[in-house]
Parts: C-alpha cells; structure tokens; sequence
C-alpha cells in the first residue's frame, strides 16, 4: 500500500527523480514520505509526515547525487510521524519497505539479544536492523538478502541502500509489487509503472524472492540459488501524459471520461464473431469468484448474469475469507480471480491456496505482468489504462465488460454487436449530464441508503461503496425486500434513498419496497430505464435501456458521477480519500 522508488545513474539527478516518482504514487495513499540520497558519499535521510510537500519543502533539489531511495507510507506499524517514516536506517544500511513483516516480534526478540535497540514503532526498522545483523556475520551483501527471504514472513519490497557498496543499489521483494525500470546511463526500481513513465516505460518484473544488483549502466537478477536469471524487458503501453490530469480537476472525473473508451478498448479485445482471447469453459459445471472491495462487486454482477443465462452456479467470496474457509471445489471448478492492480495481496493468496489444490484459475487484470496475471492458469485483462483516482471508476467499469463478454461467450450470443457499438455513445451521453443539482441535494445528510432487487442490489453496492470511499458520508446497500425486516427503522423525514430498479421482472416489488421508505418521510432518487411516472419518488435518474448483459454498464455511470459531485461539495480529497491506498498490497 505504500510506495517506493528508487535510482542509480550517472546524471546526478537522483533526488529529482526520486521525488518526481514519489509524487506520481501519491495516489496509492500515504500518510508520511521520506528519502535517503548519497552526496560525496555520505547518505543522508530526510523524512516527513504529510503530504509529499512537506517533504519537498525541506529538500535541497541543487544537490547532486547519483543514488536515492524514496518512499510514502501507509501506516501499519506505529502511527504516522516522522520517527516511523520510512527510510529507516540502522548502521550501514538503509532500507524503504513496502509490505508487513508478520514475525517481526520473534526477529525483535533475538535483536534485543544482540544489543539492538529501536527508535520507531515499526517493523521496517526490525527488517533493516536484521539485515545488517546477518551482514556483520556474511559479509556479503547478496548472501545477506538472500538469506533474510528465508528467514522473514509476510510480505515485503525492500529498496535497499549499503554504506560499503555505495554503486549499486539493491532491491528484494515477496509477494509486495516491485519493477526494475531501464534507462540511459541510470536505471530504477518502483512499486509502479507510474513512478518511471516520466523517464522510461522499458522496465522488469521482480518474481517472488529475487534479488536485484543495479547500477548505473547493468542490472542482475539472481535466485535463491544467487544464480543470475534472465529476464524480459516489457514495455508499457500507456503514456506519462495518459496518466496526468489533462484539465480534469481530479483524476477521477477524467477516468470516468475515459469509461467510453475503456469500454471499447476491452469489449474489442474479446468480442468478435469467434470470441477470440476467451479461454474455453467447457469443462466446468461451477464457477467461483474471489476478489475484494469494487472488484468483488463486479463479481456479484458476473454471477447473476452467468447463472441466468449460462446456466453455471456461481459463487462469490470476498478474498479475505475466502482462503480461510472450507471450500468445496474439484477439477471441475474454475476459480476466478478478479483484482485491478493485479497485486491485492487477500486476493493473490487466495490464488496460490487454490493453485497449491489443483484447481484451475482464470485473472481478470488490468496491469501486464502482475502477480495475478502471471499467477493464473488463464488471465483476461481489462483495458483501463492507468488509473490514479483511489476510488476505481473505469477498472471497475472495464470489469463488468468482461464479465458480459464471458456471458456472451458462455452462451454464444452473437446478436449484441450492433447494440454493443452504441454503448460508448450512451456512457457519454451519461457522463455529460448534471449531477450537481441532486448532489446539492443531498450532500450535508449524514446517512445515505441505497437499494436495489436482483442485479440492481449488485450495483447498489458499488454505487454505496463509491459514495462512502470519497464523501465520507455513510452509505449503505441493502436488498430492497430486506427493508421491512429491520432496516427500515433508519429512515426518517429526508433521509436520501437511491433506489435502483432496470430488471422489469423485478420492478413492480422493487417500486413497493420504494413506496415504503417514501411513506416514511425518505428522500427517494429513482434511477431507472423504466418508462416510470408517479409520485413516489421525488428525483428521476433516466438511463438507456439496453440488453440486460450490457445494462450495468450504464447504470453505474450515475451513481460515480454522483458520488464524486457529493464529495466536490463536502471539499473532500477526491483523488485520494483518507486512510485508503489503491493497491492494497497487505492483508
């Protein structure tokens, strides 16, 4: 969850480099920054809680180094404050840490021992601290962090700087995300492709337990063997411009501008008359689905329309529980992975436990290359480009493509094509409607519902979980027909119900369920594709009606629009809501 970045070069502009790469992860979450940089050979180490400008205000940036490392922290250890920034430094080495050391208080317990002593709260400092008291025994930098992936639990990304080989810069990593970038005369390492676009998009994948050597103009990757692996250098498609704000005020309102396009980049890497880039089905009679947060909901949206038409049970399991319950699949089974960053750390353990039984996994990824993908038997990637905003909008749109064109494919349904070509025009046309006037509405009330029967119950989550994510306010979704089974004793005179309802099997007991919280003094938003007019609503959200496999597509536009019009007006941080990160890479 936190981010890294590092870099050794010849051009003297490591700080630089540094903070911009910093800068470009803010949106991963953070609470505190800081960074270590070598200056006639000296390191020195600067740290901040904050934003990344309290760290910049206290840098010198005509200072000339050629090897920095630079991180933003997400508090797991200690709270945030300058002590528990990271780098931490013990004796000759200096480390940025990403990812949770689970034994931290066993390593404590024989540092005490060996008369260690800490000044923070965190396990990053125990980490370091044991680095350099298995070095004082090796004398040897790469048998030293070889030795420690043996030896620490949890997750981890080390950048890691010493004191006695001040010409490479080194890097480690289990199961926490971490890339090599390459450039001309200097080379990095970074928690994420953004940190590097401004300078490269050529980078390497770190696999679990690799050790990396950089210097200015050579990198080696070794085993836990410490023998030397080859590895592809990839390519980023994106741009460092297709990742700035392009004169959106936030991120996120650009990517949901984006969501036309997303659409069509990812239908049209699946959707032709052979279905192409889909792996085969055939052989599974049950489907499971596993992932967290957004993506879980998107599975939610994937098992009703799978079930209803293809006819397969499906079940979906929120990853954290998932890998911890009994779970009862077999060769038959097909396991579902679905996660943007491709690096959720609840959601790739999932993938390892199923992996180690034997069962069968498909990824549905937005990042080439990640854990997930690489993981997985099949993967299917969503073409959402880079996102930055927190709170995902377009990823979680190109998800809810993919689970329509498996449903497709599932029942060869070839009669959508020229449905499916009108459908970046609707989004657009739902993105360039004015929310504001029902944000106004609603913006000061402390609680907010949502509710919705069926498929709409599936979005209503999503729509919840996006309005509570940057606006704060609590936000709840609950199954229409559960309300009077206790939860309508929460509604009182104006309390905001969004009320979701574009199944007409469903509509008449869904416009009941609305009727009760209207008699109830509630403040009703009817969003809908229903030729609906009465008085039981007070605000009407109109949506194209399309086919049921595409309709939830449109139907989420609204609901992120208003959100993100909701925390505009409650002066939020929208890009990057308090106490959350975007990869959410610890458990």
């Amino acid at each position: 969850m936190c981010g890294i970045t590092g870099y050794i070069g010849k051009n003297n502009n490591a700080i630089k480099v540094v903070m911009d790469g910093l800068e470009s992860l803010e949106y991963r979450g953070y609470d505190s920054s800081g960074i270590a940089y070598t200056n006639n050979n000296k390191l020195n180490v600067i740290k901040e809680k904050g934003k990344i400008i309290n760290l910049k205000n206290n840098i010198d940036f005509n200072i000339k180094s050629n090897l920095a490392i630079g991180h933003t922290r997400w508090a797991t250890h200690g709270e945030p404050n300058k002590v528990n920034s990271h780098p931490h430094q013990v004796n000759k080495f200096t480390i940025v840490h990403n990812g949770i050391i689970e034994n931290y208080i066993e390593l404590k317990e024989e540092l005490l021992k060996n008369n260690y002593t800490f000044k923070s709260s965190t396990d990053t400092e125990i980490a370091v601290a044991y680095i350099d008291f298995i070095y004082k025994k090796e004398k040897d930098i790469l048998k030293t962090l070889n030795y420690i992936t043996k030896v620490f639990r949890g997750s981890y990304a080390l950048g890691i700087i010493c004191n006695d080989d001040l010409n490479n810069l080194y890097a480690v990593r289990k199961t926490s995300p971490l890339i090599i970038a390459k450039g001309t005369n200097e080379n990095y390492i970074a928690s994420d492709v953004p940190a590097i676009l401004k300078y490269t998009n050529k980078y390497m994948l770190l696999d679990d337990y690799e050790i990396a050597k950089i210097s200015s103009d050579n990198i080696e990757i070794y085993n836990q063997k410490l023998e030397l692996v080859t590895k592809d250098t990839l390519e980023f498609e994106g741009t460092y411009e297709s990742s700035m704000k392009n004169g959106y005020e936030h991120f996120m309102l650009k990517e949901i501008h984006e969501e036309p396009n997303v659409f069509k980049d990812t239908i049209n890497t699946y959707l032709d008359k052979d279905f192409k880039n889909i792996p085969g089905f055939s052989k599974y009679n049950n489907i499971h689905i596993v992932a967290c947060g957004s993506a879980y909901h998107t599975g939610l949206v994937g098992k009703y329309l799978i079930e209803k038409y293809a006819n397969i049970p499906v079940y979906v399991e929120v990853a954290s529980e998932y890998r911890y319950k009994h779970n009862f699949y077999d060769e038959k089974t097909l396991v579902i992975l679905v996660s943007q960053s491709g690096e959720t750390a609840d959601t790739l353990a999932c993938l390892k436990k199923v992996k180690e039984d034997g069962i069968d996994t498909l990824g549905i990824v937005n990042v080439v290359g990640s854990s997930v993908a690489r993981e997985s038997k099949y993967v299917m990637y969503t073409k959402a480009g880079c996102e930055i905003a927190v709170a995902t909008t377009k990823a979680y749109l190109a998800q809810l493509t993919v689970f329509s064109v498996i449903t497709m494919y599932l029942t060869n349904n070839k009669t959508l094509i020229e449905e499916i070509s009108t459908i970046p025009t609707l989004i657009d046309n739902l993105i360039n409607k004015d929310y504001k006037p029902i944000a106004k509405e609603i913006y000061k009330n402390k609680d907010i519902f949502f509710i919705g029967r069926g498929i709409d119950y599936s979005i209503a989550m999503e729509g919840s979980l996006k309005l509570k994510e940057i606006s704060y306010i609590n936000s709840v979704a609950y199954q229409a027909g559960e309300l009077k089974h206790g939860t309508i004793s929460l509604i009182e005179k104006n309390t905001p119900v969004i009320a979701i309802s574009t199944d007409d099997t469903l509509s008449e007991k869904t416009i009941s369920n609305i009727k009760e919280v209207k008699a109830r003094g509630a403040k009703v938003i009817f969003v809908t594709n229903q030729n609906i007019n009465d008085n039981f609503y007070d605000i009407k959200i109109d949506i194209p009606r399309v086919n049921e496999l595409l309709q939830p597509i449109l139907t989420i536009v609204p609901l992120q629009l208003l959100a993100y019009e909701v925390a505009k007006l409650n002066k939020c941080d929208i890009d990057k809501p308090r106490n959350l990160a975007k990869s959410v890479t610890v458990e």
